[in-house]
């Protein structure tokens, strides 16, 4: 029999499994991240140079994003249709065992270039799962959380990001000590993505000791007594009728986000180890730093815009992102470790005042009945807009003008970020069960 979630404990559980799926996840997303970044251009791009290797690698990091929004409307129509629960189970699945198969890929050398048309295939399907795990995982502990403490507890559903990025450099790092380069290229790098395994068994627990949120239920018990908004069409086409400005302006909300983040974790791995000297692993140690400095930080800022609201902390975190956008890249060639650790530190906490606050934000911008679509389709076409061809983006940038011009790059997108909060209502105060204005 499901439990009520309403004492406390019971929410912290709540918080915490969400903490535990979105982790996984995201390490899962990540992990081809770095492997794009990193291993990828040489096991399935052997033939091509050292260059188009890496830009085409890229574009397959890319192939996730494309598939994200696909991932928002599919289940996000199921996320309202039948429930939070069985939809962010579903997504947890799809993308464990999408990632489990790229670890049993065979190679460019093996099979030709069948091998980086499975391996797209297989972002793909990353890709579909994390457009519709987001939502999940979001709505199930902020509608599930004190009205006062939505930021808070949103809190621990974006929180899966860094430590995602955290546990994914982590299994590089280990597997990269434990095995010869050789070895690492030749089958080493498969080890963290058959340990992807673990996601169903997260999924497994969410079904059994988990229930669905109050205000999805509250809303189906409406439906059985014909008081709640009568829905004919898809959730998805009911939103984008009902908030078509609000979904436009969240996935404007996201850009700066998306764009920074992914040059961050992404192509600067390329960039440090190219052009800084430094080593693969220390790249990615000073990421998994930055990381960690990010999650408490995340959580001190949403739970700022409880009490303060959510529109000022984002767009301060915008302006400061735009800014500190000039220094990341002088600090890392110093080639300083230490000073590569701030250059990416300081663009991940900016980065958190927006992130943290973030999952608060886009459920009070929508009503009940189509919140999980709206919300998607909000976040999901903002991390394509934002961070689909960020990496690629900033390679070509790199390679053709200069790299002051990813720091433009940034600026601009903090820039576009900050005019569409701007254009957001404050919802901090909002009530989830009350239908909202277009």
């Amino acid at each position: 029999m499901e439990k009520s979630i309403n004492s406390e404990s019971n929410m912290q559980k709540v918080a915490l499994t969400s903490l535990a799926g979105t982790s996984i996840e995201w390490y899962d997303f990540f992990l081809y991240g770095a492997s794009a970044a990193l291993i990828f251009p040489t096991v399935f791009f052997g033939e091509a140079s050292t260059s188009t290797a890496l830009i085409l690698s890229l574009l397959t990091f890319a192939a996730g994003f494309i598939a994200r929004p696909i991932g928002g409307i599919i289940f996000g129509h199921f996320g309202d249709k039948v429930g939070r629960k069985k939809t962010l189970i579903m997504a947890l699945i799809l993308m464990g065992v999408s990632s489990t198969l790229i670890g049993l890929l065979p190679t460019y050398a093996m099979i030709g270039v069948t091998a980086p048309i499975l391996l797209t295939s297989l972002r793909f399907a990353q890709g579909l799962a994390i457009g519709g795990q987001w939502g999940g995982a979001m709505l199930l502990v902020t509608e599930s959380a004190p009205s006062n403490q939505r930021g808070y507890y949103g809190a621990f559903a974006q929180a899966g990001v860094p430590v995602g990025v955290i546990l994914a450099n982590l299994a590089f790092i280990i597997t990269g000590a434990l095995v010869s380069e050789e070895a690492f290229f030749s089958w080493g790098w498969r080890i963290p993505f058959l340990a992807s395994a673990i996601l169903i068994g997260i999924s497994m627990y969410i079904q059994l000791n988990l229930e669905d949120t109050k205000a999805f239920k509250e809303l189906q018990a409406s439906r059985q007594t014909g008081n709640a908004v009568k829905i004919t069409r898809s959730p998805i086409i009911e939103a984008i009728t009902k908030y078509p400005t609000k979904i436009a302006l969240a996935a404007g909300a996201f850009l700066s986000i998306q764009v920074t983040f992914y040059i961050l974790i992404a192509f600067l791995l390329a960039y440090g180890v190219a052009s800084a000297d430094i080593t693969r692993d220390d790249m990615l140690v000073a990421v998994l730093i930055a990381s960690a400095i990010m999650i408490p930080f995340q959580f001190f800022f949403s739970s700022y815009s409880d009490r303060h609201g959510r529109k000022g902390i984002f767009m301060l975190g915008a302006v400061l992102t735009g800014l500190w956008a000039f220094a990341i890249f002088p600090l890392v060639d110093t080639g300083n470790f230490w000073l590569i650790v701030l250059a990416i530190t300081g663009g991940l906490v900016f980065v958190s005042m927006m992130y943290g606050p973030q999952a608060a934000f886009f459920t009070e911008l929508f009503s009940t009945e189509v919140r999980y679509s709206g919300a998607t389709l909000g976040y999901q076409f903002g991390a394509i807009l934002g961070g689909a061809f960020a990496p690629t983006i900033a390679a070509l940038l790199w390679n053709d003008y200069g790299i002051i011009w990813v720091s433009v790059y940034i600026a601009f997108a903090s820039f576009l970020t900050l005019l569409s909060v701007l254009f957001l209502t404050e919802t901090f105060q909002n009530d989830l069960n009350e239908d909202l204005p277009n």
